[in-house]
């Protein structure tokens, strides 16, 4: 039978399969929802309104702990991943789903992404309890959100997961980079060193270009495509990260130049 017209009864586990539904916050979409119902709630109301008449918090040996188990996460699912793509192939082309031992090893890595992107959503509390409200822009406040819920969709409905394994491995290298640096700048002595942060902004640039490159690739010659709508979910949130994050660098770091040079244009 082909593999994309099997029902939902027959995606149901045998013996040797895992049943996904079984998963913690996998049973129904309430517990995730709830989660970002109260990240939402803290990040834009509560937050910010606790924190008006209080003195912003340090964190610094909270954020040190907390950046260094980030890195950890994204080198575990970073080396599962580029591990899985090196035997198998970075462009799949073959449908995963059918191997039990390959099925296992994915869902159980795009699982562990999930947990992930949910525990960085902490990210945004520690800018309101510092008072930076500046850096829970809307861009970073729709990154994680979308990041949570689009992953969510996919292991939950989609049989095939070829591309969200692709996209979790390339955003948990770029992650390693990055939380590397937040673990760095959280010590006011090394941020002489920390000359490097424009180019992760590039570095997250390259990444989401690599990211569309991939799944167009990969929806032309894998035999499991993507249904449309999760390929129409990855496909414009990608497109409008990098439209997002191309309008943040040019703020942040052209505009920054053409002050400090006293220009009147952009410049590199």
């Amino acid at each position: 039978m082909d593999i994309l017209n099997k029902t939902k009864a027959e995606w149901q586990p045998d013996s040797k399969n895992v049943d996904i539904n079984e998963w913690f916050l996998m049973g129904s979409p309430a517990p995730v929802l709830l989660i970002m119902a109260t990240y939402w709630m803290f990040v834009i109301k509560v937050g910010p309104s606790v924190m008006s008449k209080r003195s912003p918090l340090t964190l610094r040996n909270i954020m040190a702990a907390y950046n260094f188990a980030q890195i950890i996460l994204a080198f575990a699912i970073f080396s599962k991943g580029a591990v899985f793509m090196w035997k198998n192939g970075f462009i799949q082309t073959e449908c995963i789903m059918e191997n039990i031992e390959l099925k296992h090893s994915v869902t159980n890595g795009v699982y562990l992404y999930l947990i992930t992107k949910i525990t960085e959503l902490l990210d945004t509390v520690f800018f309101i309890l510092r008072k930076k409200y500046n850096q829970a822009s809307f861009l970073h406040i729709y990154h994680h959100s979308i990041t949570v819920l689009s992953t969510w969709i996919a292991l939950k409905y989609e049989p095939n997961t070829n591309s969200t394994l692709f996209v979790g491995t390339l955003n948990s290298f770029v992650h390693i980079i990055m939380y590397t640096y937040y673990a760095l700048s959280a010590y006011p002595q090394l941020t002489k060193y920390l000359w490097w942060k424009k180019y992760i902004t590039k570095l997250q640039l390259v990444q989401f270009a690599v990211m569309i490159v991939h799944l167009l690739i990969e929806y032309n010659v894998t035999k499991c495509k993507p249904s449309y709508v999760i390929m129409s979910i990855m496909l414009f949130n990608l497109a409008f990260f990098l439209y997002l994050f191309s309008n943040f660098y040019s703020k942040t770091y052209k505009e920054a130049n053409v002050v400090a040079n006293g220009k009147t244009k952009n410049v590199d």
